[in-house]
């Protein structure tokens, strides 16, 4: 084995080997090693960061004390290198020749020598410029917010469509204890789609969408054509005005998802981190103050100090107009609650944002039905050969709307009240 795998071999001296070194290659010898006093890849990572700075460290010494003159990238790449407690003293505690630390021991090195709250007074230098953007954020949540209850409160065609569902629900239950409904939970919406006719050939959803389109279209050709019944109406058919009634109505009903673009947006708000923003900047100034104090011991200058505690008063103003703007825009989103479900208003915590979830996953799905019954309709025009309705050239024709086994509604099937310009207490 020893001879196979060459472990004699490797035992054996070459007469090179028991040779002497060259001069040359003494010559070769590299400096003395560099002293680590971190773990070696915390070091070199640290040393990464440093190189990637474009300030030298004696202006950020001069920064440090005058709590000013970095900017937030600078700022954000020296609290990731942050040393512990423990890596602090001893680094503050080395003795021996610092011409042979590593960089990044050097830097930190003469960081805390000439200043020992270094790091401390980085992340109160980082807060304060960062407080701008976060501060606006919060601004732009709120807006958002109250937009939304707007939206949902002065948008005509919602409560047209919910004003359809409730009057289809109380027809499908005439006759029982439910058939005669001045409202309905909000969550019911979600599952209008699993209400199947009676042939299983559509839904309830796409039934009143379609319903609702189909008035839109009607609304709108009135509105286009006021001699409707006169001239033009007179040479059509009944199913021929239903089907420009459901090519002009479509794009309409279509496309209602973008007029609650707000309402979109406040779906994905989270009611927690909207009610603890403003909490978390006030800790953060706490935590400030505290750094000042431990500050005007360590012989750091003044300068810090008088900018941190400008900062913090003028935070503070800005942080109790905050709070009161929070306070009035939940008020809006609790009387929203209660617009359009009683009692909603009581509902505490991640329930009063749930509304506007459920508003736009209903009307993703009224879109969602008003592209498959123009697809469907698109299907049966050219199985039965028709051309291109000239009223709406995007939008295809469609015959007659098929039968479907759910209880006829009456021809006023949305009341004429329900207009744009219905008032709240229509619904």
């Amino acid at each position: 084995m020893e001879a196979l795998f060459g472990t004699v071999a490797a035992n054996k001296k070459s007469p090179r080997d028991n040779s002497s070194p060259s001069p040359k290659s003494k010559l070769k010898s590299g400096p003395p090693s560099q002293r680590f006093i971190l773990e070696t890849h915390k070091s070199q990572n640290i040393a990464i960061i440093l190189r990637s700075l474009v300030v030298s460290r004696q202006e950020i010494i001069d920064c440090l004390l005058e709590g000013k003159g970095l900017d937030i990238d600078t700022l954000e790449k020296l609290t990731k290198i942050s040393p512990t407690k423990e890596e602090e003293e001893l680094i503050l505690n080395y003795d021996q020749d610092i011409t042979r630390l590593a960089d990044a021991e050097s830097f930190l090195y003469h960081i805390l020598r000439a200043v020992p709250s270094a790091f401390t007074r980085f992340n109160a230098m980082f807060f304060k410029l960062s407080y701008t953007s976060e501060v606006s954020q919060i601004k732009n949540t709120l807006q958002t917010l109250e937009a939304a209850c707007r939206e949902l409160k002065t948008r005509g065609l919602f409560v047209k469509l919910l004003e359809a569902i409730l009057k289809s629900g109380n027809r499908m239950n005439a006759g029982t204890s439910r058939g005669n409904a001045q409202a309905f939970n909000l969550n019911s919406l979600l599952k209008l789609s699993d209400v199947k006719s009676s042939d299983g050939k559509t839904t309830l959803l796409h039934f009143v969408v379609e319903e609702v389109v189909r008035l839109e279209g009607k609304r709108c050709m009135i509105n286009r054509n006021h001699s409707l019944r006169n001239s033009t109406a007179s040479l059509k058919s009944d199913a021929s005005r239903g089907k420009d009634y459901i090519m002009l109505g479509l794009p309409i009903v279509g496309g209602v998802s973008s007029e609650y673009s707000n309402v979109k947006k406040a779906a994905g708000i989270d009611y927690d981190a909207v009610l603890k923003s403003c909490e978390k900047l006030s800790d953060h100034l706490d935590e400030i103050m505290k750094i000042v104090e431990e500050c005007s011991g360590d012989g750091g200058g003044h300068g810090f100090m008088r900018e941190m505690e400008k900062f913090v008063e003028r935070a503070e103003r800005e942080i109790q107009v905050l709070r009161n703007e929070q306070e009035r825009v939940i008020e809006i989103v609790k009387k929203t609650n209660e617009y359009y479900h009683v009692g909603g208003s009581k509902d505490k915590g991640r329930k009063l944002f749930q509304l506007f979830v459920i508003v736009k996953t209903f009307l993703e799905m009224v879109d969602k039905a008003c592209v498959e019954i123009a697809i469907k309709l698109q299907k049966r025009r050219n199985v039965n050969g028709e051309e291109a309705a000239t009223v709406v050239p995007p939008m295809p024709m469609s015959p007659t709307r098929p039968s479907v086994k759910f209880p006829v509604l009456p021809p006023n099937f949305i009341s004429s009240s329900s207009s744009e310009s219905d008032s709240d207490e229509d619904l």
